[in-house]
Parts: structure tokens; C-alpha cells; sequence
């Protein structure tokens, strides 16, 4: 079966990822081999933070092989079929590991294709806007701890955002402020 993928590389871990793929370790171990590569090479990033790709996986249950050595970089965001069960070969026994050559989910890859950015070519770039290099960050998490991705600034623009807000609340012009331990409404 085909996957369409939907992830966000967990904060700190943007170089270490990077080395993994440049050493070409990325899932190493695993029963789907090269795959991790391909799919990193062919995913997509969005601007809503999420990288996305296409990926076959014949377990049972999605993603049951690959998901420790995604879940090791990645926060897998969704995990959803990226065509209708009935009509893949593999799955309704037609044509056992038909999913390795099929070109069923070639419209959904080509529009993905031409969507977001290239996903790899993001993260080098952030990586060297950092001034964090895969070589240096081998090793050292300290490297990959300063690098800052776009979604971590958002998150930390929207948490100061709330400590402002939460500041003004105490404000004396706030009808809604608290006073002693209850809210006061004027």
C-alpha cells in the first residue's frame, strides 16, 4: 500500500537527520532499506511546517517497520492512504509487492512535485543559515540545540504573543480582569 506521509522534523534533531541522510544511514537496519532515502529526497515542505512524501509500506498496519526510524527525526503528523484500498494490487491480492513498481499514486506525486519546496534543499539551507554544518553537528547535539526551524520561531512568536496577552489581562482597562479570585466583568 502507498502512504501519503505528513511530518515535522522534531526540534534539535535538523542536523543529526541531515548527517543521517548525507552518511546514508538513514533507517539503517530496516526491512525497507534505501526508502527512507528516496522518500527524503522526494518529500515536500509546506509552509505549514510539515515535510510530505509518498511512501509504500507493506505492513499491516501503516508504517509499522518504518515509523521507530522516522519517529527517531520525525513527529509524524498524519499518516493516511494515498489511494482507495480496493483498487491496489497488493492489497486486495491481485499482485502480491505490486506496490514497489506501481504507478498508482503517479497524479498524487506529480502534484506534490509541484508544491511546497524541495524538503531536503530546506533543510540544508536552514542548516547553513544556522551556521550548522553536518560535519560539525556529527556528534555534538549541541550544534543541532541552537538551529532554529521557521515553525519553532512561530510557536516561540505565538507563546510571547500569550505572555503578552496574559499581561494585559492584569491590566486595569481589561473588563475582564481578575481581581483577587474571581473575574470581574464591567
Amino acid at each position: 500500500m502507498r502512504y501519503l506521509v505528513r511530518a515535522r522534523v522534531k526540534p534539535g534533531r535538523e542536523a543529526d537527520l541531515l548527517a543521517a541522510i548525507d552518511a546514508e544511514t538513514l533507517g539503517q537496519g530496516s526491512v525497507a532499506g534505501d526508502e527512507y532515502l528516496r522518500n527524503t529526497q522526494d518529500a515536500r515542505q509546506f509552509t505549514d511546517g510539515t515535510a510530505r512524501w509518498v511512501e509504500v509500506c507493506y505492513c499491516a498496519t501503516p508504517l509499522e517497520e518504518e515509523r521507530p526510524y522516522w519517529e527517531e527525526f520525525f513527529e509524524l503528523v498524519k499518516v493516511q492512504d494515498a489511494h482507495a484500498r480496493q483498487n491496489c494490487r497488493d492489497e486486495n491480492g491481485s499482485e502480491p509487492w505490486a506496490c514497489g513498481d506501481c504507478d498508482c499514486t503517479h497524479k498524487l506525486e506529480q502534484r506534490l512535485a509541484e508544491s511546497g519546496t524541495p524538503f531536503l534543499g530546506e533543510l540544508k539551507s536552514a542548516m547553513n543559515a544556522s551556521g550548522c554544518s553536518t560535519a560539525a553537528s556529527k556528534g555534538s547535539p549541541a550544534q543541532s540545540a541552537n538551529f532554529t526551524t521557521p515553525i519553532q520561531q512561530d510557536v516561540e512568536a505565538a507563546e510571547a504573543n500569550d505572555r503578552q496577552i496574559g499581561a494585559n489581562l492584569d491590566s486595569p482597562y481589561n473588563p475582564n480582569r481578575k481581581v483577587g479570585s474571581q473575574t470581574t466583568f464591567d
